[in-house]
């Protein structure tokens, strides 16, 4: 693999890893802690939903980002042609 495509391949990289982090920073401290109170006005399975959040909703989001990171990893690998083995 030649530098540019390197390059490229790791800027691609961890620019998909720095979004999903800003998503996951959002969903685990903004819902769960700086938006509680407007959140808590909302009810989910009976619950207040920033309360659901904290305790639920922040960890399943977190489980998703993992199998998205999985998907456009596998997507980028193909894309720049990473063979595993190398």
């Amino acid at each position: 693999m030649n530098e540019d495509k390197r390059q490229a391949y790791w800027r691609a990289n961890t620019g998909l890893i720095r979004n999903l982090l800003i998503v996951w920073a959002v969903v685990s401290l903004g819902c769960s802690i700086l938006l509680v109170e407007p959140l808590n006005n909302l009810r989910m399975g009976g619950l207040p939903l920033g309360f659901w959040m904290a305790q639920q909703g922040s960890i399943l989001v977190f489980v998703g980002l993992i199998f998205t990171y999985a998907v456009q990893m596998d997507r980028l690998d193909r894309k720049y042609d990473i063979n595993r083995r190398e």
